[in-house]
């Protein structure tokens, strides 16, 4: 009883509808660009949910990012009416860093440059998730962000998990230091989270102009509730135990 109550807090709290004035125009697109499906230890959500989330959230693009898979991407395009970008959010020894745009999976436990190269020989594009959020062990510490930023595309300067604004707002600020393009996105682990923080964006038609059009973009969106860490604690020891 008291976890349902939990989730029903969580439900609550977190959830707002697209306002109408989300998108300044049509020419523009709404895309969550860290989404995670049940192929991630600490998710339970089916890529069914996922999609459905999206359409009800308005969103015209997300990137699937599971930790350390690709296994659940195709079935989440075959089943998405908008655009899905391939992607994998790689463990390495010293923090995460998300491919987007792969063909393949790269295997967890590299070294950061290794991984950043691995995603770079597939035509991907390297994108730093969360990197100043102390609160979680995965960020990418300091000193090896400033190792590979000459192969990082973009950084991630808003994610709806981070507990504390200040965590991204130091993102937002190296970002803007070393000119490069920001990304943002939900990292979301339940269907209540798709969407919550998204980037308003021209149409792009791969990775080829994906860049351009992100540097064109806007952020919207507001962090989720920090109970949000509770579930998938929850789901992530229950799949353990199972």
């Amino acid at each position: 009883m008291a976890g349902g109550s939990a989730t029903r807090w969580i439900t609550i709290s977190t959830y707002r509808e697209p306002r109408k004035t989300d998108s300044l125009t049509s020419k523009h697109i709404l895309a969550d660009l860290h989404c995670h499906t049940h192929c991630s230890p600490d998710c339970d959500m089916t890529p069914q949910r996922l999609v459905a989330a999206a359409l009800r959230r308005g969103l015209e693009c997300i990137a699937v990012t599971d930790h350390n898979t690709m296994a659940n991407v195709r079935e989440v395009q075959a089943l998405a009416p908008f655009k899905v970008i391939p992607g994998e959010e790689i463990k390495t020894p010293y923090g995460e860093i998300i491919g987007l745009f792969l063909r393949d999976e790269i295997p967890a436990g590299l070294s950061p440059q290794e991984t950043c190269d691995r995603i770079r020989e597939q035509g991907g594009l390297v994108v730093v998730p969360h990197p100043f959020d102390l609160v979680r062990s995965s960020h990418l510490g300091k000193p090896f962000l400033e190792s590979i930023l000459p192969s990082v595309d973009a950084l991630e300067v808003k994610n709806a998990r981070v507990v504390f604004w200040w965590h991204n707002a130091r993102a937002k600020a190296c970002a803007q230091r070393h000119g490069l393009p920001m990304t943002a996105g939900s990292d979301c682990h339940m269907p209540i989270e798709v969407g919550q923080v998204r980037v308003e964006m021209p149409p792009f038609h791969g990775v080829e102009d994906f860049l351009d059009c992100l540097r064109q973009g806007r952020i919207l969106g507001r962090a989720s509730s920090p109970f949000v860490h509770l579930y998938t604690g929850w789901v992530k020891q229950a799949k353990r135990r199972r």
